[in-house]
């Protein structure tokens, strides 16, 4: 709650005026190839700011615990089959990008 806004506030100023892509990588939660040649290894996430997703992880964490929205996004990624740790760097990724929208249309969030 707290933290994670404070931390939010503090260390993305660029929240609310890029695009959810943008934002993602600038979090280091979107996933990025690790190609070479003929090589195509696993995709992961990396670079970015590391305190802001720690507190996004976290974040995630609760809001998988008390929003039915996050809860059933989590869910349907555990369904087909990805880790938990995956899921919840989904919904993380997810959680920022409500945020980047909330900001840059300057609504409150809804259930």
């Amino acid at each position: 709650g707290p933290v994670t806004a404070v931390t939010l506030i503090a260390l993305m100023p660029e929240l609310g005026h890029v695009s959810p892509k943008a934002i993602a990588a600038l979090t280091g939660l979107a996933p990025f190839n690790n190609d070479s040649g003929r090589r195509r290894g696993q995709r992961m996430i990396r670079g970015g700011r590391r305190r802001v997703r720690r507190a996004l992880y976290m974040a995630a964490l609760a809001a998988i615990r008390t929003s039915p929205r996050f809860k059933t996004f989590y869910d349907t990624i555990r369904a087909r089959s990805a880790a938990a740790k995956v899921a919840i760097i989904a919904v993380a990724r997810k959680l920022i990008t409500v945020l980047n929208a909330m900001l840059k249309t300057n609504t409150a969030f809804q259930t």
